[in-house]
């Protein structure tokens, strides 16, 4: 049967006083060591979750910031096949501003670096894909992206179809005659060929108007994917930024402050040196009391 120790009653005050005091440099000394002051729910189970609930967000919308990354990437690469395609156009536009002044045999060497030409255009729309995603030789193409798991926040960009047989498509110049058509099925020859169509630089003239128009619908919707640029670039930007924010957030809840514990520790050590003594003081009575039996 074990015997209970009685304690006086200051010195029982000082003995609690000092396990306090060192329990509190245990504490300080941990904020200190882990840079938490809230390391688990234990310490503080609101602030713990609280913080918890800002970094899942946080990290969710990280995630989302890698997919907006290579959206842009994707869209990126579509707006440089549209603009390399006008140039394209462009020059198929010169060729026939070129064949006006030549001969019929002279077009021979003009009529193959046209339809090379096309074929190049058609090569180059094929080859403009991202991850396998094409934006620009198929309208059925769709880039759709989602900023956040918890909102419907999501953006659908749509593509198009860039190709000659599409871009260059079978538009009226004439009641007569659809060039686009000549332009698609049979290329330069059929335009230049003055004995079988006649009249052969008002075809050259109507082909390069047609050329013109597809240029135009090329242009427009390559500023259509570079708008979607400049946006996915905006929140690109905010997520970022988002994030900063979730993450400091989280921080201020359960961050120790070094300069803070830093100050506790010192002013609980010198506590604890003070409380020692006055625990010493306390047990005075007790010594002098067993001084009478000496």
């Amino acid at each position: 049967m074990s015997s209970n120790i009685v304690l006086g009653l200051a010195t029982r005050q000082n003995l609690l006083a000092l396990q306090d005091i060192n329990s509190n440099i245990t504490t300080a000394q941990s904020h200190l060591a882990t840079g938490l002051k809230v390391a688990s729910a234990i310490d503080d189970a609101v602030k713990f979750f609280q913080s918890q609930s800002l970094l899942t967000r946080a990290n969710d919308i990280s995630l989302r910031k890698d997919t907006i990354d290579q959206g842009i990437s994707s869209v990126t690469t579509a707006v440089n096949a549209s603009q390399n395609v006008v140039s394209i156009l462009q020059q198929l536009q010169g060729l026939l501003n070129t064949a006006k002044t030549q001969t019929k045999n002279q077009r021979t060497a003009t009529q193959t670096q046209f339809d090379s030409l096309s074929k190049q255009l058609n090569n180059l729309v094929n080859d403009a894909s991202y991850q396998g995603l094409n934006l620009v030789n198929s309208t059925a193409s769709v880039l759709s992206l989602q900023f956040s798991i918890s909102s419907t926040s999501t953006l659908k960009i749509h593509g198009f179809n860039q190709l000659v047989s599409k871009l260059v498509t079978a538009q009226t110049v004439s009641k007569a005659s659809h060039l686009a058509s000549f332009l698609v099925t049979a290329g330069f020859a059929a335009i230049s060929n003055a004995a079988s169509l006649g009249g052969g630089t008002s075809r050259l003239d109507k082909a390069f108007n047609t050329l013109q128009t597809a240029v135009f619908s090329a242009q427009a919707q390559a500023q259509a994917l570079g708008g979607n640029v400049t946006f996915l670039q905006t929140r690109l930007s905010f997520s970022s930024s988002y994030i900063a924010t979730l993450q400091g957030g989280s921080d201020k809840l359960i961050i120790a402050d070094v300069n803070q514990e830093s100050t506790n520790l010192v002013t609980l050590q010198t506590r604890q040196q003070l409380s020692i003594q006055s625990l010493s003081i306390a047990t005075q009575s007790e010594q002098a009391v067993l001084r009478l039996f000496h």
